[in-house]
């Protein structure tokens, strides 16, 4: 028997998908992007304090949180939406009410609608402040709450776009394979990462103030 023959089979090995290693390095980015505005919010706060006592008294905390709140549990059903796309079921197999039997489209579309909420609410929230007073160029509290928050925005605007994006795909495709579920996956990591961000700066901006 030759020494070859008598080799142990060798595990195959598992290669990191391309894709989601580029979009992991890629929000490592942003989240140094994010980090900037946090750390520019705390220098102007150091810098005049005495803003953070009287401007803070605008902002609507019931409504920002509840807004929040829709914001996070998009994320569940981002992920159920994953779930749904790793064992490639693209569309619901039973009706609408059985959410157990619902496919990757209509969980991402449910997750668009929340994430079409929570910028809707952001908007309003913007008009009742600038009607109060506080815009972008009134303070600097106002210069810094509409950069973090807006910027955040934009943030979610895009992933928005990319749930589109992932929804159009899978009717256009003739077949929900591999790429396509790939496609659903690294846009859950840029959605939970928008959500992570947001959570942070509700925290900082509403609950600490």
């Amino acid at each position: 028997m030759s020494s070859t023959a008598a080799l142990p089979h060798a595990p195959a090995v598992n290669r990191p998908d391309p894709v989601s290693v580029g979009t992991i390095v890629w929000l490592s980015s942003e989240l140094m992007f994010f980090a900037g505005l946090f750390a520019m919010y705390f220098t102007i706060r150091a810098v005049v304090p005495d803003l953070w006592v009287t401007e803070t008294e605008l902002l609507n905390i019931p409504f920002s949180a509840t807004n929040t709140t829709v914001l996070v549990l998009s994320s569940f059903t981002c992920q159920m939406g994953v779930f749904a796309a790793e064992r490639y079921q693209v569309a619901r197999t039973g009706s609408l009410l059985q959410f157990r039997r619902w496919g990757m489209r209509e969980w991402y579309v449910l997750t668009y609608l929340m994430g079409a909420f929570f910028i809707a609410g952001q908007v309003f929230e913007y008009a009742e402040l600038v009607h109060e007073g506080l815009s972008i160029s009134s303070s600097p509290y106002g210069s810094v709450f509409y950069l973090t928050t807006g910027f955040h925005g934009l943030h979610v605007t895009a992933g928005l776009l990319a749930f589109l994006l992932v929804i159009g795909r899978s009717f256009a495709a003739r077949r929900f394979g591999h790429q396509e579920a790939t496609s659903a996956v690294v846009t859950s990591y840029y959605w939970h990462f928008v959500d992570v961000v947001w959570i942070g700066l509700f925290l900082v901006i509403y609950v600490i103030k």
